[in-house]
């Protein structure tokens, strides 16, 4: 489904497309984001926009102003309905052949409207044979790298799951395509650590500085198929309960209700919706 609008900018200046150079395009030579937009708004900006600073810096790119990042953001969102997606993708900006980064160049910054995708039930899971590269020095950033997310949602086009769960390379829980897993073993909430791969969700992050006792751990298959509850979540979608997952089924959990609500109270875009 193509954006319901774009704006591109190259340094400052708003032009028409990407140059073929650009080195996004490449390389996948940048990071972006996933805002959820509510009236006009987006949903947890500041926090999207300390983990933008966080993976250009871990990349080396330059940020741009942040007043005038919040002004081109703001210009397209007064496009938007009530209810749409923002993607912000930031660029190295163009380079020659190689992959050496040139000394100096423009970023490039690109800004697109979507539809917000419509509420979901209690998610059906499965496990994904595609494996999430070991790779440090990009864990936890959400670098232009998507590859191995594509090679894994494209293993199932039925209804029969809505999400998959990736393995690392080493056979430990990572995360989901696009979400990250939380689950309640022996009480206590765990969610994969990501210091070898993986996003650090900004939804995540909420989840973590609440006062349920989750933390990062290793996690393997076995834990999450005989955990006693599980959900996902993500900065679009909030937190989305787990019905099954490798023949395992659960009941709708209390505490994972009560989390919805909570959230629900610090950000009403997250409220309940038929």
């Amino acid at each position: 489904m193509s954006a319901l609008a774009t704006h591109i900018h190259r340094g400052r200046q708003r032009v028409a497309a990407l140059d073929p150079a650009d080195r996004g395009l490449a390389y996948g030579d940048g990071v972006f984001e996933t805002v959820l937009v509510h009236a006009q708004r987006a949903v947890w900006w500041p926090q999207h926009c300390e983990r933008l600073a966080r993976g250009a810096a871990r990349l080396g790119i330059a940020l741009p102003e942040p007043a005038w990042l919040d002004q081109v953001v703001a210009d397209l969102l007064a496009l938007a309905p009530p209810r749409a997606v923002l993607k912000l993708v930031y660029t190295r900006g163009a380079g020659g052949r190689g992959y050496a980064a040139p000394d100096a160049s423009e970023p490039s910054l690109v800004l697109s409207l979507h539809p917000a995708p419509a509420p979901s039930a209690p998610l059906a899971l499965r496990w994904c044979q595609t494996r999430l590269a070991i790779q440090p020095a990009l864990a936890g950033i959400k670098h232009l790298n998507r590859l191995e997310q594509v090679l894994a949602r494209a293993e199932w086009r039925d209804d029969s799951a809505q999400e998959g769960l990736m393995l690392d390379g080493e056979g430990r829980v990572a995360c989901a395509t696009a979400a990250n897993v939380f689950a309640r073993c022996q009480g206590r909430w765990l969610t994969p650590a990501l210091t070898r791969c993986g996003v650090a969700g900004i939804a995540r992050d909420w989840v973590l500085a609440q006062d349920i006792g989750a933390e990062p751990a290793e996690l393997s298959p076995a834990q999450l198929e005989t955990a006693e509850a599980l959900f996902l979540c993500n900065a679009v979608r909030g937190i989305l309960p787990v019905a099954s997952l490798a023949g395992r089924s659960w009941s709708p959990d209390p505490a994972v209700i009560a989390l919805q609500a909570r959230l629900a109270r610090a950000e009403p875009a997250f409220e309940a919706r038929s």
